[in-house]
């Protein structure tokens, strides 16, 4: 595997892995801006602007950009997230170009055609509705809301259905022009590229490009400040979410808390797997995981279980928190190290995965650490620092929790609070 790095000199980043012994390529464009970069009142302008990528440029209309990665047997498609929108392809080795030329057209030269705004505005407000139709998504939703309230990173990253109704083409262009910048962009490919001829194409395409300066007044820095939110709908199952500020995903504090996540609802074998489903039979869902953004973190962990039994899950959760910080294994953290690194390891067998962490990494560091440094990281992680860190968050007053559904004998979280810091 070779690892090849080039900066154009607006800012434009480009980072490509061979991966030899592939006949494909993933290639696609990861933009700096996500939910979190918008103003209140362009909350969704984000994820509405990666919709409106598809529907037509000023050389392709948007059934032509369909055709052409799908006449050589391609895919093409984007997401939002909080922090970035990637615009991405899976093509053969020999359509990179191609496929590039269409990411490239798609975010220099939309057209943003009022006839086809309003059609996508009724894709997206459909797209809502099933949110909202789905309480394992929309919890989610709202634990990021009482975590970060009256902050960019808590708001939807669809955006409430009153915003997305009135969104222009000047709102979408006034985006592009604050967030779309060459020096905010990271092309990444893996599989089978020629790094050279990426990065000519690359400059041809980008090269022309001025820098842009984000108005620092634009990025709001996090506070988590947790709260609660309970929803009550006759539902057939609570929907229960809890989350605890955890590291921001350059502090090395963030694989103890992903090794804690693991050994706490990672998999089968984990405690809260363990204990309420295998044992207890409170549950068919439940996990835990850690996440990270540039300057904060959460811990969540989630289950689903009906209105009878949700008092006894809540409690067997905070129970297994706090016993956590007492009497973690070594067995049990060298088995969450080893689901870590497998898990790393055989997503880099695939492209689409490789390219995803090529510009994930690039974007967090500005360089791509080696995997033996991160797997240095992850072994660097003893039984005492995840003890540590499980005794840190059952300590922390603060907490996030969004309860939906037939919760009315859900504990509250002042509640669920005291439990664990008894």
């Amino acid at each position: 595997m070779t690892i090849e790095l080039h900066t154009l000199s607006n800012g434009f980043r480009i980072v490509t892995e061979s991966m030899p012994g592939l006949k494909s390529t993933s290639i696609g464009i990861w933009v700096q801006a996500g939910g979190r970069h918008e103003r209140i009142e362009q909350n969704g302008i984000a994820h509405f602007l990666e919709h409106m990528a598809f529907k037509g440029t000023k050389k392709r209309s948007a059934l032509q950009i369909a055709e052409q990665i799908e006449d050589v047997g391609g895919y093409i498609n984007a997401y939002t997230s909080r922090e970035m929108t990637a615009y991405y392809a899976r093509v053969l080795e020999n359509d990179v170009a191609l496929g590039l030329d269409v990411i490239a057209d798609i975010l220099l030269n939309p057209v943003f055609d009022p006839s086809e705004i309003e059609v996508e505005r009724g894709v997206i407000l459909q797209e809502i509705g099933q949110t909202l139709d789905t309480p394992d998504d929309i919890v989610f939703d709202w634990l990021q809301e009482v975590a970060y309230p009256d902050q960019a990173l808590g708001r939807t990253i669809l955006g409430p259905t009153e915003r997305v109704s009135s969104f222009s083409r000047e709102d979408l262009t006034t985006f592009v022009g604050e967030h779309y910048g060459p020096n905010q962009m990271i092309l990444a490919a893996a599989g089978a590229v020629d790094h050279d001829a990426i990065v000519r194409q690359a400059e041809a395409l980008f090269g022309h490009l001025s820098a842009v300066t984000r108005p620092t007044n634009l990025i709001q820095p996090a506070s988590f400040r947790g709260g609660e939110r309970r929803e009550i709908k006759d539902l057939e199952q609570v929907h229960f979410a809890l989350a605890l500020e955890g590291p921001n995903y350059r502090d090395p504090a963030i694989y103890t808390a992903q090794i804690y996540a693991s050994v706490m609802g990672g998999g089968m074998s984990s405690r809260l797997f363990q204990e309420a489903r295998e044992k207890q039979g409170l549950c068919y869902s439940i996990f835990a995981q850690a996440g990270a953004y540039e300057d904060t973190g959460l811990t969540t962990i989630y289950a689903g279980t009906s209105a009878e039994q949700i008092a006894q899950l809540a409690n067997i959760t905070m129970d297994e928190m706090k016993r956590a910080a007492d009497d973690m294994t070594a067995e049990e953290v060298a088995r969450a190290r080893a689901q870590m690194k497998a898990g790393l390891l055989m997503g880099l067998e695939s492209p689409s995965n490789r390219a995803e962490r090529l510009a994930r990494l690039m974007s967090i560091w500005d360089r791509i650490p080696t995997l033996e440094e991160t797997i240095g990281y992850v072994d660097g992680v003893t039984t005492g620092d995840v003890k540590a860190f499980a005794a840190d968050l059952a300590a922390n007053p603060g907490a996030a929790l969004a309860v939906y559904g037939p919760a009315e004998s859900a504990p509250t979280l002042d509640a669920l609070k005291a439990r664990l810091a008894a």
